[in-house]
């Protein structure tokens, strides 16, 4: 059963695809009955990527397991009218269309106001509502790039992508809570407001240090840095069967617990070697590579050294500390889905649980609603 923080509350989900969608969710996680809106085609994300035999890729059924779905012609004004009516009775709103579209939709901020005072209009886009990018296109990449959270990491000659989509899922969560937010807020005003929200800021809204270390000319350049791999004690190694495994024995005991484990106590002092550390990184790789992984596991496992192996993505729901959290839910069959629960445990229940995704029509929610 999802939380009970949100309950009562109602969510319309106007997102395609990850970051709006994801943000409802957890919203709905939170206890909040979420309705997700869509074209009559449906969220393109329904056919984005491999599909299942029912024609529905398995990322769209995960980003919208617990939601209601409903579909909406929001260019007819019966479509619209529809959606009017769900927001009437609505507590918060999740979009995430460029800039312009929601009032040439006619769903403007000064609609909704006249609509439902108190409802909470959160508009995720990407670059925010102002600025010379604000109706510009970009995905995930693009606003990793641009909000500073590509240039520190990676390899010495480029940077590298990440996987997941970082940005994504981060202005996802800050919408979550902002919106959550902005409920507690209304309990104190009675008033609704606009939230404007960018995927680029979520990304630009952690990189304090970084800046402020560029300023001050004293950045690192990229795979240098103490947390980037200039530390041959924080860095991915690779083992003799070619799996990987970390190693962040940053703190000095830490370090002092992997040399004597490894029967190299002369390299405690080298810690504090000036970055990168070159020719100790090399030394330790040469060491990992001496060894399997599992031979890795089985001396080093047991020494609080901060050492973890890496998994592949089949281990992960298997390892011993993962399963016995309970966050991984597992649907076996000949198209299993392996869902990710949010990792909140209240008063020591397991993470809130979501329904399947299912089908409806506004009438039928409205009349739930009633």
């Amino acid at each position: 059963m999802p939380l009970p923080f949100l309950s009562g509350l109602r969510v319309i989900d106007l997102g395609q695809y990850l970051p709006g969608p994801y943000a409802a969710q957890l919203l709905g996680d939170l206890g909040a009955t979420v309705v997700k809106v869509e074209a009559p085609a449906g969220d393109p994300l329904r056919r984005l990527g491999p599909t299942d035999s029912d024609g529905t890729t398995a990322a769209y059924k995960l980003l919208n397991a617990g939601k209601t779905v409903i579909r909406i012609d929001l260019k007819s004004a019966d479509g619209r009218a529809a959606l009017e009516g769900l927001l009437a009775k609505a507590d918060a709103l999740i979009e995430s269309y460029r800039p312009g579209v929601m009032d040439k939709l006619g769903l403007g901020r000064e609609r909704l106001r006249e609509i439902n005072p108190r409802l909470v209009h959160a508009s995720l886009s990407g670059w925010g509502y102002d600025g010379p990018y604000a109706t510009r296109a970009g995905h995930d990449l693009n606003y990793m790039a641009v909000g500073g959270g590509l240039d520190a990491s990676g390899l010495p000659d480029r940077p590298v992508i990440s996987y997941l989509p970082v940005a994504d899922f981060a202005s996802a969560q800050h919408t979550a809570l902002a919106v959550a937010g902005a409920l507690l807020g209304r309990e104190r005003t009675g008033q609704g407001c606009f939230l404007d929200l960018s995927i680029m800021e979520s990304v630009l809204g952690w990189q304090g240090m970084n800046l402020t270390a560029a300023a001050r000319g004293t950045m690192p350049k990229r795979s240098e840095a103490l947390l980037s791999g200039g530390a041959a004690c924080y860095r991915i190694y690779r083992t003799a069967d070619g799996r990987f495994v970390t190693l962040s024995a940053l703190e000095a005991k830490f370090w002092a617990n992997f040399c004597e484990a490894v029967g190299r106590p002369d390299w405690i002092a080298r810690q504090e070697d000036p970055m990168p550390q070159t020719d100790l990184t090399g030394e330790l790789d040469a060491l990992f590579a001496t060894r399997t992984l599992a031979e890795w596991k089985a001396q080093l496992d047991p020494v609080d050294c901060c050492f973890e192996a890496v998994p592949e993505l089949t281990e992960v729901p298997a390892h011993p500390h993962i399963a016995a959290r309970g966050q991984v839910r597992v649907t076996p069959g000949p198209e299993p889905l392996v869902e990710t629960l949010m990792g909140l445990r209240v008063d020591g229940a397991p993470p809130p649980e979501r329904a399947p995704v299912q089908e409806s029509d506004a009438a039928a929610v409205l009349a739930g609603w009633a």
